[in-house]
Formats: structure tokens, sequence, C-alpha cells
């Protein structure tokens, strides 16, 4: 799941992602971003709410709607001490025999143009992906890279809006992922696009809030097992 937007969320899609989880008991939640609209206490507050319903681990990114946007002393001083708390809260570890899940931060507190809403990839933070991606070496479960931004475009002929999503792209690919799930661009997608003469599984979801930009809300179904690979069943409601 992803863009829950809390303080522009959509109830009636939440309480259905909490349904089926109650009966089909996932291995493990994962959102991947824009957490809250505006990154104020109380988004966050009802998030840990909604989170603390799950019986499964959950495992969170920060999204560019996660950093304060009123509080720029505490966006450019600490700008995820608030996502910091609610993941101490309400994160888990998760552990597979056949998937493994590796970070990468596609978030900055700014960025040389406006708006800063966009993805970029730090070298620091492609680095830490890629030595993770590295460690597994020789393990045969599936790795899975996880953020907020798409490092490619969603939709073919689109520019690439994430700096450096293309490099970090070819990097990854060549480190051994087998996918990245990302969330920001409000629509889903499942594309094996290629960068570096390698190719690459993109998995996006839709959002959960009211927030729409041409689909409906939804979030994605992943079945993981390192023999037959990754399934994906995209839900949506009111669409």
């Amino acid at each position: 799941m992803s863009d829950t937007h809390w303080g522009v969320e959509n109830r009636a899609a939440l309480e259905a992602v909490a349904a089926a989880a109650a009966v089909e008991r996932p291995d493990a939640l994962i959102s991947t971003g824009d957490i809250t609209q505006r990154a104020t206490h109380t988004e966050f507050s009802h998030a840990e709410d909604f989170f603390a319903r799950f019986d499964a681990p959950v495992i969170l990114c920060a999204g560019n709607h996660d950093m304060p946007y009123y509080n720029l002393w505490e966006r450019f001083t600490d700008p995820y001490r608030r996502f910091r708390k609610l993941y101490a809260a309400v994160g888990g570890e998760f552990v597979s025999d056949d998937v493994v899940l590796v970070p990468l931060k596609t978030t900055v507190r700014a960025q040389p143009r406006f708006p800063w809403s966009d993805g970029f990839v730090m070298r620091e933070a492609l680095e830490a992906t890629l030595t993770h991606l590295r460690s597994l070496t020789g393990d045969e479960r599936l790795k899975i890279v996880t953020c907020h931004h798409p490092l490619l475009p969603g939709r073919e002929g689109e520019k690439n809006p994430t700096i450096g999503g293309d490099e970090a792209f070819a990097a990854i690919a060549a480190a051994g992922a087998d996918a990245v799930i990302s969330g920001h661009v409000h629509f889903p997608f499942d594309l094996m696009p290629a960068r570096g003469g390698l190719r690459l599984r993109m998995i996006g979801t839709g959002t959960l809030s009211t927030r729409l930009r041409g689909a409906p809300p939804g979030y994605n179904v992943l079945t993981c097992c390192k023999e037959d690979g990754i399934s994906v069943e995209h839900r949506s409601f009111g669409g």
C-alpha cells in the first residue's frame, strides 16, 4: 500500500484493507510512503492507530509528504523525526524464506528545483542499498527494493522526474535485485523496463487517499516464492 495521506485519507478504502488483512493474514504490510498529508503530529497519530491494528510486521518508507511542511526548522534539522517515532511505535521486522526487502531512500529535505516533491536518489542512499544487495550475493531469496518514488516513469514516453533514478535503476539491477516497489504517482503499474542492458521489474501501487490522479484508490497484494517469482494482484475501489 502507499500514499494514504492521513489528513485526506479514504477511510472506506483503508477499512477495506484492514478487513482483507484480518481474513487473509498477510506475512507483512508494506507502506511505501506519503503516509501523511502534511506530516502533522495529529496525522501521524491517526496513522499509528491504523497500523497498530495489524498483526503482521509493518514496514514503512518515508515519502516526501512525511517531512514537516509547516515547521521549517525541523524539516532542515531533523526531517524524519516524526516518521521515526511512528516506525518505533508500529514498525516490525520481516523475515521470510522466500523474499528479502531492501530499502532505498528517495526523499530529500530540499533539492535544486521546485517543487521538492519528486524523487532524488542521493549517492549515499544508493550506496547503502547496493551494499545491502551485495551482502545477499548467493542468497536464493527474491530481493525486493522498497522506495517511495518510482525510479523510472510509470508510463511509457514520460520524462523521468526522479533525479538519479536511471542510474539507481541500472545499479540496483546489476546488484541482483528482482523488483522495485514504490508509490507516489497514485496509479498502479507493473513494468519490466531496461537500463544498461539489464531488466528489472517495477511495481507501483496507487493511493488510499482522496487525492486521485486518474485511477481509483487501491493497493497491491504480492505473492512471492523463490521458485515461482512474484505475482501481483491489484485491488481497487470504486472503479
